[in-house]
């Protein structure tokens, strides 16, 4: 006989209590962030076995932002995301295993039709709470590093001086706030 603590259970992402954002660094000074405004993603847990706990989430490159419409849709062309004939990139965890107090979630992550292998490192993950709406949450914050150029994004202009306009590596902080489904 299953118990309820056995059950997987199913949340997903709260889009208005959450967040997935991005720095690169721009012109080899500082970095610059963005984020994007629409995604979704579902995380299935297994009270009994952290490891059998499974992400996937889609995120809307037309929804990208960094404050700057020019860059904005400069980001969003064939020179970056090409978010025309890529609308979206995707990640489907293969793994998850804990690492102190945290996880490491080992998944695919799919950008322009390209996947690639990440570790998103996942922390502050927060017990079960009651909102005062009558739903269950639990919130954690992941982190990774990617570099653009192994996912088809490779535009770049040389500066005078030497170096870069855009670096390689971009940082990708997710803030998730998860409700439970019933």
């Amino acid at each position: 006989m299953t118990t309820a603590t056995n059950t997987p259970t199913r949340w997903t992402i709260d889009p208005s209590h959450s967040s997935v954002g991005f720095s690169v660094r721009h012109m080899m000074i500082t970095n610059v962030r963005g984020e994007f405004k629409k995604f979704a993603g579902e995380v299935v847990l297994s009270p009994q076995d952290p490891a059998a706990a499974s992400v996937s989430a889609t995120v809307e490159i037309g929804s990208i932002h960094t404050r700057e419409e020019q860059r904005d849709a400069h980001l969003r062309s064939a020179d970056f995301f090409d978010a025309d004939k890529y609308p979206t990139m995707t990640f489907q965890s293969k793994r998850v295993t804990r690492t102190g107090d945290g996880y490491d979630v080992v998944g695919d992550l799919t950008i322009r039709d390209q996947t690639r292998e990440v570790v998103l490192k996942v922390e502050d993950v927060t017990g079960e709470t009651a909102d005062p709406w009558g739903n269950t949450r639990i919130g954690a914050s992941a982190k990774t590093k990617i570099r653009r150029s192994e996912f088809g994004i490779t535009w770049n202009a040389l500066l005078e001086l030497g170096g870069a306009m855009v670096g390689d590596e971009v940082t990708i902080d997710i803030e998730v706030s998860l409700v439970k489904q019933k």
